[in-house]
């Protein structure tokens, strides 16, 4: 049957022998893409009379949405949080080496640093789609310096701040610029946190509250105000008080203002969460769970002595502690490796657990419509997997950016 090429002269391919994740459930489907898009086939067949140009065995592999991470300090030796002459080619280095973890989308994760940092670095990084160059970048996430000085971790003290009279503009001149700015993670029990967290959300930006004292009717004005996120659950913030639950008391606040859906990332490495944890927040909350890396230079690299910003890191096996201290900076974790360890920790469903790491970060950035999905007309950013969930092939936009060799590599 031949294709109607009125309607386009692009190839059509149809990946067979698969099992697709959509709907939240894995369908023993065919997946069609033309023109870096899902393609519906009755559409296809009726409409156009059209059938695929080429057909690809997919050997019976999963196939699920490219993982996105929104909170990720650098990798392969590559530092976001330090401004170098090459920042580019150190934040293309880590755009195609994560391909191989299964990330088609991330948000590159400043920690707190001097405004000369963000003044050099963020014109340095631009929202782009991904490709066989490397995984798109959807905008930056600032991550301090206007934080809680006792929940600081690895956040250097010296840099913290405060907001002054002005509070916005106090930001805007510390940051420079907000033009390729996704997410901003606060402390909201500072002064004058509601009016940046309004003039925020204003403008697109997602707000999230990490690194914080405080209190449960903080964090929820927090959220009536507009935030929707909650930076690495557990990790820098006041622990979980019957009395008072902090910003984990989110989790199930009969206060969070109706149609809002508040989400919280968690770095499911297996150090900086107990699994029981994970799966206390799981359990309370499972639409909201995103996971993140918040991956370090040292991720992708032998033990040593890495950074994290203004910070000398230590890495230790798994672990990451500011140097000569146990203060945990980060994780080496992999976004794949974080959505196994979830899976096996928790004993939820794989398609649980693959939603956690690509739809729930869409909605989260309100790009469920194109990303986290493979609904039609969405991108076709996908990952071939094993049952195993290692990842065997990524594409982007249809077009396969990385594969697994004979190997294993």
């Amino acid at each position: 049957m031949p294709s109607n090429k009125s309607v386009s002269d692009a190839p059509i391919v149809q990946f067979t022998n698969c099992r697709i994740l959509r709907g939240h459930q894995l369908l023993r489907e065919d997946l069609w893409v033309r023109e870096g898009k899902i393609l519906n086939p009755e559409k296809l067949f009726f409409d156009e009379k059209g059938s695929a140009d080429v057909q690809l065995d997919c050997k019976d592999s999963i196939i699920t949405p490219g993982f996105i991470d929104v909170q990720i300090n650098g990798g392969f030796g590559v530092d976001f949080s330090l401004a170098t002459d090459d920042f580019k080619s150190g934040i293309d280095l880590v755009s195609q080496k994560i391909l191989s973890h299964g990330v088609t989308s991330f948000c590159p994760t400043l920690v707190t640093s001097p405004p000369s940092v963000y003044h050099q670095v963020l014109p340095q990084i631009s929202v782009k789609n991904g490709g066989a160059h490397g995984a798109g970048i959807l905008g930056a996430h600032l991550e301090g310096p206007f934080i809680s000085k006792e929940k600081k971790g690895a956040h250097p003290e010296h840099c913290l701040r405060t907001f002054e009279a002005g509070a916005f503009q106090d930001l805007l001149a510390t940051y420079g610029s907000l033009d390729c700015v996704r997410i901003v993670t606060l402390a909201p029990e500072m002064r004058r946190s509601s009016e940046v967290i309004r003039e925020l959300t204003k403008r697109g930006i997602c707000v999230s509250l990490g690194h914080s004292v405080a209190n449960l009717s903080q964090a929820e004005e927090a959220v009536q105000h507009g935030a929707t996120f909650i930076t690495h659950l557990f990790n820098a913030m006041l622990p979980f008080h019957h009395r008072d639950p902090g910003i984990v008391g989110l989790l199930t606040s009969d206060k969070i203002p109706t149609g809002r859906r508040v989400f919280y990332g968690m770095i499911s490495d297996g150090i900086h969460t107990n699994p029981a944890a994970l799966r206390i927040a799981h359990r309370a909350h499972p639409k909201g769970l995103v996971l993140v890396t918040d991956a370090i230079a040292g991720m992708g690299l032998a033990p040593g002595r890495h950074t994290l910003g203004q910070q000398v890191v230590e890495i230790d096996g798994l672990n990451t502690y500011i140097a000569g201290t146990k203060t945990l900076s980060g994780s080496v974790a992999t976004m794949d490796t974080c959505v196994r360890h979830f899976q096996e920790a928790t004993g939820c469903s794989v398609e649980t657990a693959l939603e956690a790491a690509s739809l729930h970060p869409a909605q989260l950035l309100g790009i469920e419509h194109k990303k986290g999905t493979l609904n039609y007309d969405s991108d076709a950013d996908f990952l071939m997997l094993n049952d195993n969930l290692y990842v065997q092939a990524t594409y982007i936009a249809g077009k396969e950016v990385w594969r697994r060799d004979a190997s294993g590599m």
